[in-house]
């Protein structure tokens, strides 16, 4: 019994989080089931993989070589874990860029990114230093 209660209450909790936007969902990835093989993923649906919280992009049936970190045409890295805190530069793919007003710190300094889809390191293009 303790046991079934469990279960559900775990689908409720990952229900819910679904509704999270990015940021919040960052604050909480735990929340989020681990990525499987052959599992059904619709678009949107957010997963953890190998500590790393990815949304997918195209609907399909998860297959082996088919990672969130190996397929970036199917899923995208999560970028801004904490709108108050501003994480190091990781380089985007197209499917998850910085979008205009994101804080990131590259090479020792603070960047702001100045335009939308924003996949360019900072200081070469796309970047204000704060």
């Amino acid at each position: 019994m303790i046991i079934e209660r469990a279960k559900s209450l775990r689908q409720q909790i990952e229900s819910l989080a679904e509704t999270l936007e990015d940021d919040k969902a960052l604050q909480v990835s735990e929340l989020f089931p681990t990525w499987t093989t052959d599992s059904s993923y619709e678009v949107g649906a957010r997963v953890r993989y190998e500590g790393i919280l990815y949304k997918c992009l195209t609907s399909h049936t998860s297959q082996e070589t088919w990672t969130p970190a190996a397929a970036p045409s199917l899923w995208a890295q999560v970028l801004i874990p904490d709108p108050e805190t501003i994480p190091e530069w990781v380089q985007p793919e197209s499917t998850n860029p910085y979008m205009k007003g994101d804080k990131v710190t590259h090479n020792g300094k603070t960047w702001v990114s100045n335009i939308d889809n924003n996949v360019w390191e900072p200081g070469v293009y796309g970047w204000d230093e704060v």
